[in-house]
């Protein structure tokens, strides 16, 4: 069986609540005032200018657990664009149905539901702070890369390992954490070794090199910080890396490989 996306289980657990939602308000429609109450209710509103409403508004109030905010609108009449953290799906105005998938302009030929993604990544990303990070990187960088780090990640150590080389080409790492097994186990717990010690980046290359810190875990370190901003991400697994346009990828990718990534994102 296909495991559900993100996104569709995002969309089920709308679904999910909206049922006692409904329940309530079918409650509520057989609980209806008398022709008379109606009458002089409409006669009153008559009287009233009506008060243009934000349609996004109207939409939040049939879909619980979402925000006038967390709605914008899209190139389509009568679509407008959800947003979780950077799980994006789309909805219609009258809150029935919810489509889950990416929005093509066959115009332009752009992907606008990636764009919208890239932005968000950006936003979110750009609220950590680098003292929040581990940095590598030359004097001069050309290009920096966010990645998100796993120590006990054979991948992740396999990129750390090559950390030279990819300064050299200009290419200055940040690293955030996300320990892919969660909470309350060995590689979280390792990752708040790291950042706990004196000199986290020689920290970060011992345990990556499986070499014990013996360090405790300290108050206010970030990992569970950005262990759910991954999460907000979609993450599938370590390492990812964000560019400085938004896109991630998934998956390691060698100095050089990475490199001509940089690049053909700056032509872009």
């Amino acid at each position: 069986m296909t495991p559900r996306s993100s996104v569709a289980v995002f969309l089920l657990s709308l679904a999910s609540a909206a049922l006692p939602y409904a329940a309530a308000q079918a409650q509520m429609a057989a609980a209806k005032p008398s022709p008379s109450q109606q009458a002089t209710a409409q006669q009153v509103t008559a009287q009233q200018p009506a008060a243009k409403v934000d349609p996004r508004v109207e939409i939040a109030s049939k879909i619980p657990g979402i925000k006038p905010d967390d709605l914008r609108a899209t190139p389509i009449p009568n679509i407008y664009e959800m947003t979780r953290g950077s799980e994006i799906a789309y909805v219609t105005t009258d809150g029935k149905y919810a489509i889950s998938g990416d929005m093509i302009d066959l115009t332009k030929k752009s992907d606008l539901t990636e764009a919208r993604r890239r932005n968000i990544r950006i936003a979110q990303i750009g609220a950590i702070p680098e003292s929040d990070m581990i940095v590598f990187g030359p004097n001069n960088p050309k290009y920096t890369v966010t990645v998100f780090t796993d120590v006990d990640c054979a991948y992740c150590r396999e990129l750390h390992r090559q950390i030279s080389e990819y300064n050299r080409l200009g290419i200055r790492v940040r690293y955030i954490f996300y320990p892919r097994s969660g909470p309350n186990t060995e590689s979280w717990t390792k990752a708040e070794e790291v950042w706990c010690s004196s000199n986290r980046n020689d920290a970060l290359t011992r345990a990556k090199l499986d070499q014990p810190l013996k360090v405790k875990p300290c108050a206010n370190n970030p990992v569970a910080r950005t262990y759910t901003l991954g999460q907000d991400f979609g993450l599938q697994g370590t390492p990812a890396i964000v560019l400085a346009d938004g896109e991630m990828i998934g998956g390691y990718l060698g100095p050089n490989e990475l490199l001509q990534e940089l690049k053909k994102s700056q032509r872009q």
